[in-house]
């Protein structure tokens, strides 16, 4: 009996990492069919774990969130002058989020727990924004919420660029930290 929830944690954790190669690949045209034959399962094993495709989206968004709230736990970012923290920050997200990237296109008004998304992703982050405008290491002209903004929409684009093979982890990171901080540094 003590194997079952393993085996039964195991399987619903290959469906979701085929899933979401799948969908980086072929975005939203990507079927349960396809998705089923790149976890090596039958098609009727997958709707017996995700009965439907938004119940699919939804275990591959969770599995994301938690992927990237525990590299942002882990990250240390409160104990770091800002831009270690940015850096460590966005190698999380683009280590974690490169396999999630077809989730960034994802309406998140369909997704449980918006509260919490914002509680353990999105705070520390305009946290660690408003760190870095009140010590002067970002400009105070713009609204931290215009900061995230901008920031999240260089983190989405190398995440595309992670998960289509264009660019490396390491790569993608440094990328989005050079252009955010050379453009958000304090004039």
């Amino acid at each position: 009996m003590v194997r079952q929830p393993a085996l039964h944690d195991r399987i619903a954790a290959g469906i979701l990492d085929a899933a979401a190669a799948v969908l980086a690949e072929r975005g939203d045209s990507a079927s349960m069919a396809e998705i089923a034959e790149a976890a090596g399962v039958a098609r009727a094993t997958l709707y017996r774990y995700f009965p439907s495709r938004d119940a699919l989206i939804q275990g591959l968004t969770r599995a994301a969130f938690d992927e990237v709230c525990a590299r942002i736990a882990d990250a240390g970012i409160d104990d770091v002058p800002v831009r270690e923290g940015l850096a460590r920050l966005v190698r999380g997200f683009v280590t974690a989020g490169g396999k999630y990237a077809a989730l960034t296109e994802i309406d998140k008004s369909r997704m449980e727990d918006v509260e919490e998304l914002d509680r353990r992703l999105t705070e520390p982050v305009r946290e660690l924004l408003r760190r870095g405008v009140a010590d002067g290491t970002l400009r105070d002209d713009l609204p931290v919420d215009v900061l995230l903004g901008l920031l999240t929409g260089l983190l989405r684009n190398v995440l595309h660029m992670v998960a289509g093979q264009r660019l490396g982890v390491e790569q993608g990171s440094a990328a989005v930290i050079t252009v955010f901080l050379e453009g958000a540094r304090r004039p």
